[in-house]
Order: structure tokens, then C-alpha cells, then sequence
């Protein structure tokens, strides 16, 4: 019998490595994709300088697909970049989210780069048929020039992003990337499905020779509704964390299975951080974002709160070798039912940049922490089973406690003020109440104004009803075409 020869531990890294990128790959649905060249960009003053360069150079093609594209100061500097392009007849097409935009610009903003021969294209507005299609959002932030340049980020196009400096308003914290290599063909299909989707295809781009632009691999992880590459690719990146995964992002609303998997990490010896808006341009999410820090701080996630205006940037970095940027949120929407992209980089240096920039980040955040637990003394046990004295006939109780706690909640403020920690409050009963008070609020509008429920009540039926009728006819139509075509076909010799 002849003896085995034991695997080189060489061989035995690479085979880990082969299994862990194979894991990662089926995770997300995206291959590994080498030869990238990758620029961090950070806040939207880089962003804008780097896009507006990218389509103004344009002599091919421009694809924007963007969340929101504001009619303002920056909107309308995006807009004039466009129609110049599209009048000098470069192909210039144009997405943006109905919902994102509502509010925020109007159909006629777009009438000159129509106009120019420009094309846009509208996501998902409320159609009938589609009662609930409406839930649906395109959340990406992309754009691709001539098929050589790719940026995607989680920054919109807005003045909002800039801050205010006159009111005192800081820009938002937000981050993107800028690709070069095989890369952007991917973006360029993620922008094309989503084109396609909405009517006819984009004419077919030659296909030419991708060359290599760095060393940078990388994958591109553009998820539709119901997918799930990224949650998937989340989870697994949880879990085969090492040493470090810092996370940062603008809205926060952990489910249980990603807690969970944060908190076995945290369990295990590995530093997990988050780091979430101080303040938050939806009051909402940010309260429930809250509601859910006690377990985390509990498994020995350290939690921070940015301090400035709003932080808006979707990033992950993990054992300083893995990073991912986009615009997924850690949350069921992102995660199920929005269209988004975002680009996981398995690099050492560009995770160090995420590393690096993720620390000074900090030095503008507050720590959240928990109360530490005071151990009692054997005579505190005993003095606080005892039943407390009566009080006497016009004593007044309670001024010292009250004036105790004022000083202890004056310290606490004082304290985060100088060591950058703030022990965390009440955050579970906030919603509780809110969801008490709006509860009753309608209980007693609809005693009192039984009308003022059945309308709504009403017409949201109504609503249901006719859409619901629409969607049914429209299957048996399509049905009955179906049955026709096949009895039309020959039948087979």
C-alpha cells in the first residue's frame, strides 16, 4: 500500500481560499472579477466633481440610474451636462425611481434633454393592475460612460448632499467608488436590465476588448426584488469574519437572523462596530433603529452615532482584506424589495483606505453603551430587603431622588460631551408609545367620526377591487391567447 502524501500547507491555503471565494460567489450570485482599478470617493462634492467629468468627456454613451435627481442647483447641473452630451449625439439614457423623485423633480424637468434626444425613464410609478407594486423601488446609484468608466455609491443627486454653510448645515457622510477594468461591463448590464425592464432594450453595444485597468478584484452584486444576493452575501461575510467587520450605515433595522449572526461574531472574539446617524433625515426608521441596540450591546457590538448632519453611506470592511460599498441599507427593504448595486472588493488595500476612513469617521461619533451593573454589598442586600419607614405626616419625599437623577442625567451629558459615550436610555418603549397614541387616536375617530375611517377604509378597497379585477382579466386574456396559439400551431407529422 503506498503512503499518502500529506497536502503542503500551500495547498492547503489555496483550497480554503478556492472554497471560501466559491462560498462568497454562489452567496451573492457574482463572480470574482480581477483586473479593477478602484477610487474611493467620499461625500458629494467628490462625487459630483467625478461624475460631471465622467459624462462631460462622454463621446459614446452615458447611463445614469439614480434614486433621486433633485430639480435644484445640482440636478439642474447634471441636466445641462446631459443635453450637451445628447446634442452632440452621444446616447444618453436616464433612470430614476418614481417614489425617490416624488416631490423632488417633475416630468417637465426633463423636456430638454428629451428634447436633445436624450431618453428617460421612469421606475415603477403606481399602475393599475399592480396594487402593490408600488412597494418596489429602484435604490441604485450608478453610472457608466462609454463603457470604461463605472461609479456607484449610495449618494444622490441633490444639493441636500452638500449641506448648508450658511444655515450651518454640514454635508452629508456618504461614500462611492469610481471602477475602471472588467468591472463596469457588469454595471453596464446591471443598467441595461433595468432599462430593459421598463420597454425596449438598449441597442447593442459592440463588445470590443476589456482591458485590464489594476489588480483589484472585485465582484458587482446588482440585486432585484425577491433575490436576496446580498443579504445572502451579508450572512456569509458575518460569519466568516476573523478579526474585524465594521459596518456603517444610514438605516439600520437589524431582523433577527443578521443580529444573530453579528452577535455569534461578537461572541467569538470579533470586533463588530456599527456605526448609524445620530440624526436622521427619517425620524422613523432612526427610532426603530434604536429600539433594537440593547441586544446588540448586550452580545459585545460596539455601537456608535454620527454627530454630524446625516450619515448616509452603506459600507462594510472586514479583517482589513474585504470591503463592500454601495447603496443597500442593512435592512428587509434593501435587502428584499429594492433594486440596488453594490461592489464587494477582496483587496488589502482598498479595505485598509475603508478601515482607515471608517476611524476617522469615529472621531465624529458618540459611543452608545450600556449602564454598567453595580455589584451590591451583602448589607446593601439586606438594607434594600427591609421594608422602608413610613413618612411622616407632611414630609416631603422624593426631592433629593429627583434632584439625584437630574444630576446623574447633567453628568451623563457631560461625560458623552468629553469621552465621545453616551449610556443608552430608553429606546423600547419610544415606538411602543407611538404605536399606543396612534392606536387610540384612531379609536377614537373612528367612535366618534365613524366616516372619517370608512372612506379611507372604503376606498382603499376599492382600490384593491378594481386592481385586482385588472390583474385577473388580464391573466385570462393572456391565458386564452396562449390556448389559441397552441391550437393554431400544425399539429406534428
Amino acid at each position: 500500500m503506498s503512503a499518502q502524501i500529506p497536502a503542503s500547507p500551500n495547498q492547503s491555503l489555496s483550497s480554503q481560499r478556492l472554497l471560501a471565494e466559491q462560498a462568497l460567489s454562489r452567496a451573492a450570485g457574482a463572480p470574482l472579477l480581477g483586473g479593477n482599478a478602484i477610487e474611493l470617493l467620499i461625500d458629494g462634492a467628490a462625487h459630483y466633481e467625478a461624475w460631471l467629468a465622467a459624462i462631460r468627456g462622454a463621446r459614446e454613451r452615458v447611463l445614469l440610474e439614480n434614486y433621486i435627481i433633485r430639480d435644484d442647483e445640482v440636478g439642474r447641473a447634471f441636466l445641462d451636462a446631459l443635453v450637451e452630451r445628447a446634442r452632440q449625439g452621444v446616447l444618453v439614457a436616464v433612470v430614476c425611481d418614481w417614489m425617490g423623485c416624488l416631490g423632488q423633480s417633475r416630468a417637465r424637468f426633463w423636456e430638454p434633454l428629451r428634447a436633445a434626444g436624450g431618453q428617460v425613464r421612469v421606475f415603477n410609478p403606481p399602475k393599475l393592475g399592480e396594487p402593490l407594486g408600488w412597494i418596489s423601488r429602484d435604490h441604485r446609484k450608478l453610472l457608466v460612460v462609454d463603457g470604461r468608466i463605472g461609479s456607484l455609491s449610495g449618494v444622490c443627486i441633490s444639493a441636500k448632499w452638500l449641506g448648508d454653510a450658511k444655515r450651518g448645515i454640514e454635508p452629508w457622510r456618504d461614500t462611492g467608488v469610481m471602477l475602471r477594468g472588467p468591472a463596469v461591463a457588469e454595471l453596464e448590464q446591471a443598467f441595461a436590465q433595468s432599462w430593459s425592464s421598463m420597454g425596449s432594450p438598449l441597442p447593442s453595444f459592440l463588445p470590443g476588448l476589456v482591458e485590464e485597468a489594476g489588480s483589484v478584484e472585485l465582484r458587482v452584486i446588482a440585486t432585484q426584488p425577491a433575490t436576496a444576493g446580498m443579504y445572502r452575501l451579508d450572512q456569509q461575510i458575518a460569519a466568516m469574519a476573523r478579526k474585524s467587520l465594521w459596518l456603517t450605515d444610514a438605516y439600520f433595522v437589524g431582523v433577527a437572523p443578521y443580529v444573530q449572526a453579528l452577535a455569534a461574531a461578537a461572541q467569538d472574539g470579533v470586533d463588530v462596530r456599527l456605526l448609524v446617524p445620530g440624526s436622521s433625515d427619517i425620524p422613523l426608521v432612526a427610532g426603530m433603529s434604536r429600539s433594537g441596540y440593547r441586544p446588540l450591546l448586550k452580545a459585545g457590538i460596539r455601537v456608535f452615532e454620527w454627530n454630524g448632519s446625516m450619515l448616509h453611506a452603506k459600507t462594510a470592511v472586514a479583517d482589513a482584506r474585504w470591503g463592500r460599498v454601495g447603496s443597500s441599507n442593512l435592512n428587509v427593504a434593501s435587502w428584499l424589495n429594492n433594486r440596488e448595486i453594490d461592489v464587494a472588493v477582496e483587496d488589502a488595500g482598498f479595505a485598509t483606505q475603508l478601515a482607515e476612513q471608517y476611524e476617522r469617521d469615529l472621531g465624529n461619533a458618540t459611543e452608545i453603551v450600556l449602564l454598567p451593573r453595580r455589584r451590591r454589598t451583602a448589607a446593601e442586600s439586606i438594607r434594600r430587603s427591609q421594608p422602608r419607614p413610613r413618612r411622616r405626616p407632611g414630609e416631603r419625599s422624593g426631592s433629593s431622588s429627583r434632584a439625584a437623577a437630574g444630576a446623574l442625567r447633567l453628568a451623563n451629558s457631560v461625560g458623552a460631551a468629553l469621552s465621545n459615550r453616551r449610556v443608552l436610555g430608553d429606546t423600547e418603549t419610544g415606538p411602543l408609545l407611538l404605536g399606543t397614541v396612534i392606536l387610540a387616536v384612531i379609536a377614537v375617530v373612528a367612535i366618534l367620526w365613524p366616516a372619517a375611517i370608512g372612506w379611507p377604509v372604503g376606498l382603499f378597497a376599492a382600490w384593491f377591487a378594481l386592481n385586482l379585477g385588472i390583474r385577473t382579466w388580464r391573466m385570462r386574456r393572456r391565458h386564452r391567447r396562449r390556448l389559441q396559439e397552441a391550437e393554431d400551431q400544425p399539429s406534428a407529422s
